[in-house]
C-alpha cells in the first residue's frame, strides 16, 4: 500500500491520530448531550459486563428517547462505568448517578430504567414494576408486603409519577426465563441431550460437516446457554436437513433420532417458536414497548391452545406448556395482572397509544384485558393535567388581564366595577381553558382508531408505525396534549439488549492485542455505537 502511495505523503503521528480520535468523541459526545437536552423524557437501559480473565468489570449506561428535532427514536450508549467487587446496589446506584450528572439528565426527565432481574439490579432502584424473580438463576424475589392501608394507597398514587425513577424488568430477559423451563422437565432434558450429543458430533467432524455441507450447504447449530432461543434454532436447523442428517450420520456409523423423537422435536419446535418470533421482535433497540402486553397475551394463548392440542397425544410436552403457561402469569404480573402489588401501567400505556397494534385491547372482551384499558387511559390522564395545570391556569389569568379596560363602548356604568383598585387581586372566574381536554383527546383518538383499521383493511395506504401516526399534521392538531406524551411512550425499547450488543464490541476490542487501555475502551465502544454510519 505505502508503495502506491504519492511519496509525498507524509504519515501522521500516533499522537495525531489520538487527537483527531478524541476530538471526533468530544464532538459527538456534545452533540448526544444536545439531543438529551431537547428529549422530553429519557429510558435508561443498563448491564454488567466482565471482561475476560475476570480482570476488569464495567456498567454500561444507555439511553433512549425520541429526538423532537429530528422527528425520530435514538438509542445511545452513554457510558461504561468501571466497576470493583463485589458488584452491589449502593454501587451501581452511585454510577447511575454519576452518569446522569455527567450527561445533564435530571431525576424527573428518566421515565425508566429497563435492566435484567438480577439481585442487585432489582436493590438499586425503588420501584413498582417488579417481577417474581430476580436473579437468572430463577431465584424468587422476598419483598416487604408488611403495609398498612394508607401506605398502600400512597404505593398506588407513586405509580403514576410521571418521571419518578422505577426499574422495569427487562421483557426478554424475563421472557427466557419462561423459555429455560425445557431445560428443566426430565423428559424434555433427556431428549435435548440427545440431540444436543448428535450435533456435538458433526461439529467435532470435517468429514460429516463436508458431507452435509455437499447435500445441504447448511451445518448444525449449537445452542448456547447464553444466547437467546439458541434451543429453539439447534432443533429447528436439525429438523430442517432432517433427511441429509439421518443419512450422513448413518454413512459415518452413529446412532440417529428415532422417528418417535423426530415426532417429539417437532412439537417442542412448534411451541417454541412463537417465543423466538417474539422475542426477535422486542429485543429491538426502540420502539418494542408498545409490543409487550399483545406479545405476552399472544403467548398466553399460545399456550393454552398447545394444551388442548397436545395435551393427550404427547403428555411430556403438555406438562411443560402447563408449567410455562404458570410461570408466564407468574412473571409478567407485573404487566398484565391489575391487582399485583408491583403492576406497571407503562407497557399497556404504550401500546394503547400504538394504532397498529392498540386494537389487540380495546376489540378484546376479556375483563382482564379491559382494565388494562382503563389503567392504560388512566395512567395517561394522570400523567398529563399535572404538567398542563400550571398553563392552563397562567392562560386563564392572562386573558383576564388583556381583558381589562375593553368594554365596549355602550356599556351601561352599572356593568362597571366600582371598585377598580381591587380589580388586580381579585380572583379570576373560572373559564374554560383553551387547551383540550386529555381525556376528550383519548375519546377523539379511540373514535379514530376505527377509521385508521378500515383503512388498513381496505389496503389504502396506512402509516407504517405509530411514531409516523402521531408525527401526521392532524395529530398536531387534533391531539396538542396527547402527541408529545404518545411519542415518548412509543420510543421506548422493551429490553436492554442495545447494552448487551455494546458488550459484544467491547468484547472484540479487548481481546488478544486489542486489550485497551480502560478510557480508550468506553472512548472507542462509544464511537463505534454511537458514530453516524
Amino acid at each position: 500500500m505505502m508503495a502506491k502511495m504519492d511519496k509525498k505523503f507524509k504519515v501522521p503521528k500516533r499522537h495525531n491520530i489520538l487527537n483527531l480520535i478524541e476530538k471526533m468523541y468530544r464532538e459527538e459526545k456534545e452533540k448526544i448531550k444536545q439531543n438529551l437536552a431537547t428529549a422530553r423524557k429519557v429510558t435508561i437501559g443498563l448491564d454488567i459486563w466482565t471482561k475476560k480473565g475476570l480482570t476488569a468489570s464495567f456498567l454500561g449506561v444507555s439511553a433512549c428517547y425520541f429526538n423532537p428535532e429530528d422527528n425520530k427514536a435514538e438509542h445511545k450508549l452513554l457510558n461504561l462505568k468501571e466497576m470493583v467487587h463485589p458488584h452491589t446496589a449502593e454501587l451501581i446506584s452511585t454510577l447511575v448517578e454519576e452518569s446522569m450528572e455527567e450527561w445533564g439528565i435530571p431525576r424527573e426527565k428518566i421515565l425508566t430504567t429497563i435492566t435484567d432481574n438480577g439481585n442487585n439490579m432489582v436493590a438499586s432502584f425503588h420501584t413498582t414494576a417488579e417481577v417474581a424473580t430476580t436473579s437468572e438463576e430463577d431465584s424468587e424475589a422476598e419483598f416487604d408486603n408488611a403495609s398498612d392501608d394508607d401506605e398502600q394507597q400512597e404505593g398506588q398514587d407513586s405509580r403514576y409519577d410521571y418521571g419518578a425513577i422505577e426499574r422495569t424488568p427487562c421483557v426478554v430477559h424475563t421472557l427466557q426465563l419462561v423459555v429455560n423451563m425445557v431445560q428443566k422437565e426430565p423428559p424434555i432434558r433427556r431428549l435435548l441431550e440427545k440431540v444436543r450429543h448428535l450435533v456435538n458430533k458433526f461439529r467435532r467432524s470435517s468429514v460429516a460437516t463436508e458431507q452435509l455441507l455437499q447435500k445441504c450447504a447448511l451445518v448444525l447449530i449449537k445452542d448456547c446457554p447464553t444466547r437467546w432461543s439458541s434451543c429453539f434454532a439447534m432443533i429447528s436447523r436439525c429438523l430442517e436437513v432432517k433427511e441429509h442428517l439421518t443419512a450422513v450420520a448413518e454413512s459415518m456409523g452413529w446412532d440417529s433420532l428415532q422417528p418417535s423423537e423426530w415426532q417429539k422435536i417437532g412439537m417442542l419446535r412448534d411451541l417454541l417458536l412463537p417465543f423466538a418470533e417474539h422475542t426477535k421482535s422486542l429485543e429491538s433497540d426502540t420502539q418494542s414497548l408498545s409490543l409487550v402486553v399483545p406479545a405476552l397475551l399472544d403467548l398466553k394463548n399460545h399456550l393454552s391452545e398447545f394444551l388442548l392440542d397436545h395435551g393427550r397425544t404427547y403428555k411430556d410436552a403438555a406438562t411443560l406448556a402447563q408449567k410455562m403457561l404458570s410461570s408466564m402469569g407468574r412473571r409478567f404480573s407485573v404487566f398484565l395482572d391489575i391487582t399485583a402489588d408491583n403492576f406497571s401501567p407503562l407497557p399497556a400505556a404504550a401500546c394503547f397509544v400504538d394504532p397498529c397494534v392498540a386494537e389487540t385491547l380495546l376489540e378484546n372482551d376479556d375483563n382482564e384485558v379491559q382494565n388494562l384499558v382503563r389503567k392504560a387511559e388512566d395512567y395517561i390522564a394522570h400523567l398529563v393535567p399535572q404538567r398542563l395545570q400550571v398553563q392552563e391556569q397562567q392562560l386563564t389569568d392572562d386573558e383576564q388581564v388583556a381583558n381589562e379596560g375593553t368594554e365596549a363602548p355602550g356599556a351601561t356604568a352599572a356593568k362597571r366595577r366600582r371598585f377598580k383598585l381591587f380589580s388586580a387581586s381579585r380572583p379570576s372566574r373560572p373559564k374554560t381553558a383553551k387547551t383540550s381536554n386529555i381525556r376528550q383527546e383519548i375519546l377523539k383518538y379511540k373514535e379514530g382508531l376505527s377509521k385508521f383499521h378500515h383503512t388498513a383493511a381496505t389496503g389504502a395506504e396506512v402509516e407504517e408505525s405509530g411514531i409516523e401516526y402521531w408525527l401526521t399534521q392532524c395529530c398536531s392538531t387534533l391531539f396538542p396534549t396527547l402527541k408529545p406524551l404518545a411519542l415518548d411512550l412509543l420510543a421506548m425499547p422493551a429490553s436492554q439488549a442495545f447494552t448487551e450488543r455494546v458488550f459484544s464490541v467491547t468484547g472484540y476490542l479487548s481481546c488478544g492485542r486489542r486489550n485497551r487501555a480502560k478510557a480508550i475502551l468506553e472512548r472507542s465502544a462509544f464511537l463505534k455505537v454511537n458514530k453516524p454510519k
